[in-house]
């Protein structure tokens, strides 16, 4: 999340907390404090903030818990975890890709709330099994609760909530398309984020006694992510029935391996800024490599006529190449991962078709849109 603060890892998962952690920190440091207090007057005001602050760090390790619960699954299944983060709203587990199956899906999804509703039985049963008693009794009840409302309101079927990847991976199942499944929890989270922010905005204005401030801004909440999921899915959605070489740039820049760089620099260069590097290929069309402009500096002007493209070329990782047939999801999560702009496309023969740039995707994607019947 933006403006997250890195605080160190978690079985070697990165754990950071945004900014809107600590004013939670704070919010329950005071108003459980301020509760021990009048439930039990005897307590020492210092004492009953510092079991406040202690409340309220063992409720964000609850929340950090349910988190675990997805990323462990997430693990097993080979699936990395980029980062776990603690907001104003609970928790996030980053997760690398999709699982693979609408099973497996499920099982991450499911696998947060069942460690809330182990750490509820878990601290029922210290309460009804232990003979503690005073602000100790109540701290282990108040997790209890706290865990048992975390798992119930992540159980609501709407994205981004657990729920709504449980409901995902339930209508991926039925129709095969995990998009569809996607979008159909989304329009649940967005209908259910009207409903929270209907309901907050009824109790802020007074004129209902259900919902709170809380339930307006979770509402809000609701509806902002799960208008991002449903968004995002429907453009996932048509890169996976996209190809790579449906992207290519038209007049890509390629030139041959065998042309001088007096023919490269009149016929590609001057007069046409557009490019400052070029992909090289034989005379079979085979990529063999690529020549940035700024590399003819290093020749002088006067043997451009006899050196060739060829001598002047780098080589090229064929690790940031892609197949011409290869989806343009898989293209797009290439880009994001290798943090670049471009990649070359070669068919299985090794023939470049030319290259794709990030812009070009998105162009493809509003053509397409575009040409849609309305």
């Amino acid at each position: 999340m933006n403006g997250s603060i890195r605080v160190g890892n978690l079985f070697g998962i990165p754990f950071y907390v945004h900014p809107s952690w600590f004013l939670v920190l704070g919010l329950v440091t005071f108003s459980y404090g301020g509760q021990l207090s009048a439930i039990f007057p005897g307590l020492a005001s210092g004492l009953a903030f510092l079991l406040g602050f202690v409340a309220a760090l063992l409720l964000f390790a609850s929340v950090l818990a349910h988190e675990l619960g997805h990323s462990f699954v997430a693990l097993w299944q080979g699936i990395e975890v980029k980062s776990i983060s603690l907001f104003l709203f609970g928790g996030l587990a980053a997760l690398e890709k999709e699982s693979e199956t609408p099973a497996q899906s499920f099982w991450v999804a499911i696998a947060g709330p069942l460690v809330s509703l182990l750490l509820f039985g878990l601290f029922t049963a210290i309460g009804i099994g232990t003979p503690i008693t005073g602000p100790l009794a109540a701290m282990v009840s108040l997790l209890a609760y706290i865990n048992l409302m975390l798992a119930l309101f992540n159980l609501i079927p709407g994205l981004p909530l657990d729920g709504g990847n449980i409901l995902k991976s339930v209508v991926w199942k039925i129709t095969g398309n995990p998009y569809k499944g996607v979008v159909f929890a989304s329009r649940v989270g967005q209908f259910l984020g009207w409903i929270g922010i209907s309901v907050g905005l009824l109790a802020v204005l007074g004129i209902s006694q259900i919902g709170s401030f809380w339930t307006l801004l979770i509402g809000w909440f609701l509806l902002r992510n799960a208008g991002y999921s449903a968004q995002s899915a429907r453009i996932q959605d048509k890169l996976l029935g996209l190809t790579a070489e449906d992207a290519v740039i038209p007049n890509s820049p390629i030139v041959s391996a065998d042309l001088s760089l007096r023919e490269f620099a009149n016929n590609y260069i001057i007069g046409k800024a557009e490019w400052h590097k070029f992909l090289v290929t034989d005379e079979d069309g085979q990529l063999l490599g690529a020549i940035a402009v700024d590399d003819m500096r290093n020749v002088p002007t006067s043997q451009w006529n006899e050196t060739s493209v060829q001598e002047l070329m780098r080589p090229v990782d064929y690790s940031t190449t892609v197949k011409s047939d290869q989806s343009l999801l898989e293209v797009v999560t290439l880009l994001e991962q290798e943090k670049i702009t471009q990649l070359p496309v070669i068919r299985d023969n090794g023939v470049l078709v030319g290259i794709l740039e990030k812009a070009s995707i998105i162009r493809l994607l509003e053509q397409r849109a575009q040409a849609k019947p309305a």
